[in-house]
C-alpha cells in the first residue's frame, strides 16, 4: 500500500485549500481512509474519515461544516476540501489508510507510524496566514 500526497500550502484566513491522497494497493470498501494533522507540541488528531461500515463520513468538531473527506474510486484518490479555514488549521496533515482493524482513532500522540495494515502518507503543511 502507498499513498501520495499532493495539495496544501499557505491561504489566507477564510480561503480554501484542497488536498489529495492517491491510494494504490488497497481497495476503499476494505479499508478506512482518514486525514490527520499535527501541530508542534500537539497531540495528532482525526479531521475526518470515513470507514467501510459507517454510513457517512465524520469529522472534528473544529471542522465540522468547513471541511469535507470524499473519495473516488475511479482514480483511488481521497480528497479532504477545506474552506473557511482558519489561522488555527494550520498543521501538517496526513492521509492515513487502515485495515487491521480498519478504524480510525480520534487522537494519537505521534502521526505517521506506519505498521502492517497501517500506512501513511508522506505529510503535507497547511498554513493559513494573512
Amino acid at each position: 500500500v502507498q499513498l501520495d500526497q499532493s495539495g496544501g500550502g499557505l491561504a489566507e484566513p477564510g480561503g480554501s485549500l484542497r488536498l489529495s491522497c492517491a491510494a494504490s494497493g488497497l481497495t476503499f470498501d476494505t479499508y478506512a481512509m482518514g486525514w490527520y494533522r499535527q501541530a508542534p507540541g500537539k497531540a495528532c488528531e482525526l479531521v475526518a474519515g470515513i470507514t467501510p461500515a459507517a454510513d457517512s463520513p465524520n469529522y472534528a468538531e473544529s471542522v465540522k461544516g468547513r471541511f469535507t473527506i470524499s473519495t473516488n474510486n475511479a482514480d483511488n484518490t481521497v480528497y479532504l476540501q477545506m474552506n473557511s479555514l482558519k489561522p488555527e488549521d494550520t498543521s501538517v496533515y496526513w492521509c492515513r489508510a487502515r485495515t487491521r482493524p480498519p478504524r480510525l482513532n480520534a487522537v494519537q500522540s505521534q502521526c505517521d507510524i506506519s505498521r502492517p495494515g497501517d500506512t501513511w502518507g508522506q505529510g503535507t503543511q497547511v498554513t493559513v496566514s494573512s
